[in-house]
């Protein structure tokens, strides 16, 4: 059965609720939906970020679903609608066993397996970008589930940085965990193109890179753009739309292709450093790891999210072939039908929204048009998570499956 989705915006927040409310009464009369919720997701814009305790509050006792996770976004996402600078609200009702999940934040950790309680085997977690050491917290929270995966992101505001796990909260990671028992299927799309090879980073100091390959870091990446010396100002603005993908020492050699892979994180560049030859990041590069310059480039951010949403229904469907060869002997499908999920949770970056995918709402109308109408919700935040990382100009695509586990 489909969770429940529901979207509205107004001026004033308990407007907006009243709105999504009468859309959930609607909706749950629908046959091919849940019919005892249990967990609620709630995105909401940074209009609303004042009044989160209340929002959280009204949430509670006019659903009557105690548990509630979501958080504050300059932009939220609905199905293929996307919010930016206006107040707005997104929900999601959901139905799943109580010992197959569990919200925590700083005042009620991540408990261990219990009797009541299978265990954590991945999570939704949103975390405060003001928090320092948060790729280590992201790190510390993957270790602990089973598949050492977690999905989500920061979240982001010109306000108050708000999250929501049955309460409001500021700073550090909160979310919901969820046993193995809840079926997923999803991963990461990068939105940018790599505009020279993979090298090693031989010299740095802190966040600035000296040399790569052995070569001086500013002559390297002056090669990849084409540029034969260091001008300011003409390559101002190329530089400020450059970016540098880094990829741990350990992980195995990025590949030579045009097509960034989940290995990579992407930061910014900050600054150069002429006189040393250097570049600067907004990162902590280390001897030995892999660098490979990038920009953000529309095409290839269609491309790659059209690569992760045909590899998520390909799962999906494969899926539902097995548990029909395994339940209904000698039956094929005549035509491959709705994707087969319940609903999914897309976390995107403030700098993929809007006119990054041609205009508002692009990318959402590209996940529906290559995954299908399924009840999807989420927020654009100020780092994306997936798998033990923190991620930049990412998506991060997550659908609950129509799995017999459910």
């Amino acid at each position: 059965m489909r969770f429940i989705t529901a979207h509205s915006t107004h001026p004033n927040w308990s407007t907006a609720l009243e709105q999504a409310l009468a859309q959930l009464a609607a909706a749950r009369a629908q046959p091919d939906t849940i019919a005892r919720p249990n967990l609620g997701l709630v995105y909401f814009t940074d209009a609303y970020a004042p009044a989160a305790g209340a929002l959280f509050a009204a949430l509670r006792e006019r659903t009557g679903i105690a548990h509630w996770v979501g958080g504050v976004g300059v932009g939220i996402a609905a199905g293929a609608q996307e919010y930016f600078d206006q107040p707005a609200l997104a929900l999601m009702l959901m139905q799943i066993p109580l010992r197959d999940f569990r919200v925590f934040s700083g005042l009620k950790p991540l408990p261990a397996a219990s009797t009541g309680w299978r265990g954590a085997q991945t999570a939704l977690v949103h975390g405060d970008p003001a928090t320092p050491e948060m790729d280590g917290l992201v790190l510390d929270m993957a270790a602990r589930t089973a598949s050492r995966h977690v999905w989500g992101g920061l979240v982001s505001s010109r306000q108050e940085a708000v999250q929501i796990a049955d309460g409001v909260f500021h700073g550090g990671l909160s979310g919901v965990a969820f046993s193995s028992r809840v079926a997923l299927a999803g991963g990461l799309t990068q939105g940018c193109e790599p505009v020279g090879p993979p090298r090693a980073i031989t010299r740095c100091s802190q966040n600035v890179i000296y040399a790569l390959d052995g070569e001086p870091a500013l002559g390297v990446l002056l090669q990849d753009l084409g540029e034969a010396e260091f001008e300011l100002p003409r390559l101002a603005q190329r530089l400020r739309s450059t970016l540098a993908g880094l990829s741990p020492a350990t992980s195995a050699s990025p590949s030579q292709t045009r097509h960034l892979g989940a290995e990579t994180s992407v930061r910014h560049l900050v600054g150069v450093d002429p006189a040393g030859r250097g570049v600067a990041i907004a990162g902590a590069p280390e001897t030995g790891m892999r660098l490979r310059f990038c920009r953000r480039d529309l095409q290839a951010a269609r491309r790659d999210l059209i690569r992760l949403c045909a590899e998520v229904r390909d799962e999906l469907e494969q899926r539902r072939e097995v548990r029909i060869a395994a339940t209904q002997p000698g039956t094929t499908l005549a035509c491959p039908g709705p994707v087969p999920a319940r609903g999914a949770v897309y976390v995107s970056c403030t700098g993929r929204g809007g006119p990054h995918f041609g205009g508002p709402s692009a990318e959402l109308a590209l996940v529906r048009q290559h995954l299908g109408d399924i009840p999807l919700v989420g927020f654009f935040a100020a780092g994306e998570i997936a798998g033990d990382r923190l991620y930049g100009y990412t998506g991060v695509l997550t659908v609950f499956a129509e799995d017999p586990v459910m």
